[in-house]
């Protein structure tokens, strides 16, 4: 790991920059204002994950695809994986919002919720 790296967390409007230094095996977090911006670093430097927004094909419904995202973040590496099966999946009208399209997407933990009505 890089000595110093630097990152701006995204978890409140503060946007601190926090730096994880990494000196002779020990981690050191800087920057925080709070203790969430030193889990996101944590959690950034070993595991990132994203929180997933699509499309989705719908038939029978008005629109032909409705928006959808997982309902917590998947890990970064399992992205283009997760797309795939929600590029090939199609669902049917009706559907609300807060319905829940695919469980456990991926084997991930996360859900495919829609976002929208259709």
């Amino acid at each position: 790991m890089e000595k110093n790296k630097i990152f701006v967390c995204v978890v409140c409007p503060k946007g601190c920059n926090i730096t994880l230094s990494n000196e002779e095996g020990k981690q050191k977090i800087m920057g925080n204002k709070c203790s969430r911006g030193e889990k996101y670093v944590l959690d950034e430097s070993t595991a990132p994950k994203r929180i997933i927004t699509s499309t989705i094909k719908v038939d029978g419904g008005i629109q032909t695809v409705t928006s959808v995202k997982t309902t917590i973040g998947v890990p970064k590496s399992d992205i283009f994986a997760i797309m795939n099966i929600i590029n090939t999946t199609k669902i049917n009208s009706p559907v609300s919002v807060g319905d829940v399209i695919l469980k456990n997407i991926g084997n991930t933990g996360a859900d495919l919720v829609a976002t929208r009505a259709c």
